[in-house]
């Protein structure tokens, strides 16, 4: 386990939040103000690197920040993107995407919903037979990394379709972004969001819009909600680089010193790389250890992994996942609705050891509860 400033933490093997380091931690023992000269000369070199991550030109693309979690600034982005006459199509397979269809429906946003089972990838080319029947559809929306099961959608080809039919392209890149390659420009991303609590290894308090300037220029008197008008957050970020409301000034601190870790440990290339260490280590023990994963390896993401529910009738997740928090280690429930499921992240401020600790953990708890798994590479969960 960790020893962090003093006191101990638990391992988090989660989505988000997420283990972060002890430096990140430290950089909100400040206190600033909201309008303080220091605090908004950070809010702009932040705003500077994620353009410089993202690999677009300042003078194409806009940051905004926004507070709250990585939902609020999806919501923002929905309700300030698409105009009241406007329609958009959602790309749902899992819980993210349909929170999108929720989102409408609570804003009254006239919308589509391409629906998938969780373990199914998205495919371009039924976007492609949507948007060539419904002409009146003005926007796709669709989630990079479905942390529901970990699964990746082709956001690539998907862009491609979409830039083929001249529409406007939102992308939930929550759990992917900082640590999977994102062609923004290329792939004709119009809207990108994401969090401070994810693949940058920042804490929870605020989410991140990186958007193509002419699209968001459009967009002045669109919004459904006062807070959430990402418009006139951009506005006030434009003349004087603040925050409408309060800002989240910890949480911006830690942040900017986790892009500077970002940055020293080769950006998203090496960040990805000890990901993609981490699931493959962890996938490896286990398969070992008999559990059975819920995506097939070839549709398998490195941020985050299904596994079956053991059929073995002893075997109880909250019995498990409570041993496992008495032993330092948190990992997360399910999502999918067609099978009993719990979840293993392998992002965040952990390496090969805490995989091979958590493992060992679960060997143990195992152990006490009277279970054993068979071998690997036999199914050990069931399809509910």
């Amino acid at each position: 386990m960790h020893d962090t400033i003093g006191w101990r933490d638990h391992i988090l093997f989660t989505p988000g939040p997420l283990t972060t380091s002890p430096t990140v931690k430290q950089a909100m023992l400040r206190d600033l103000g909201a309008r303080d000269d220091r605090f908004l000369e950070l809010v702009r070199e932040i705003r500077t690197k994620l353009l410089t991550l993202a690999e677009v030109p300042a003078d194409d693309y806009e940051v905004v920040l926004m507070q709250g979690c990585g939902s609020m600034g999806v919501e923002a982005t929905l309700q300030t993107a698409v105009p009241r006459s406007g329609k958009f199509l959602v790309v749902a397979n899992g819980a993210y995407g349909r929170r999108m269809a929720e989102m409408a429906k609570a804003m009254s946003v006239e919308h589509h919903v391409l629906q998938y089972a969780e373990n199914t990838p998205a495919n371009p080319d039924d976007i492609d037979r949507i948007l060539t029947q419904d002409k009146t559809l003005t926007h796709v929306a669709v989630v990079h990394c479905e942390t529901t099961s970990g699964i990746f959608n082709p956001i690539g080809a998907i862009g491609k379709t979409v830039s083929d039919h001249g529409r406007s392209y939102i992308v939930d890149a929550m759990s992917s972004f900082g640590a999977a390659p994102i062609a923004v420009e290329e792939w004709g991303i119009d809207w990108l969001i994401s969090s401070a609590n994810k693949c940058i290894e920042g804490v929870p308090g605020f989410s991140f819009v990186i958007a193509r300037k002419e699209a968001l220029q459009r967009c002045e008197g669109n919004a459904r909600s006062l807070c959430l008008d990402l418009y006139a957050q951009y506005m006030d970020m434009r003349r004087n680089g603040q925050f409408r409301f309060t800002p989240p000034t910890h949480a911006i601190l830690a942040f900017h010193q986790a892009l500077i870790e970002h940055e020293s440990e080769g950006g998203c290339v090496g960040r990805m790389n000890r990901y993609k260490e981490n699931n493959k280590l962890l996938r490896r023990e286990m398969r070992e250890i008999g559990f059975q994963e819920y995506l097939p390896e070839d549709e398998q993401g490195w941020i985050i992994t299904s596994y079956l529910y053991p059929s073995h009738p002893l075997f109880s997740f909250s019995s498990f996942y409570d041993r496992l928090r008495d032993e330092g280690f948190v990992i997360y429930p399910g999502k999918v609705g067609d099978a009993d499921v719990f979840r293993v992240g392998n992002i965040g401020r952990i390496a090969a050891a805490d995989i091979l600790s958590l493992t060992a953990a679960m060997r143990r708890v195992l152990a006490a509860m009277g279970i054993e798994l068979k071998a690997a590479g036999i199914p050990c969960g069931c399809i509910a």
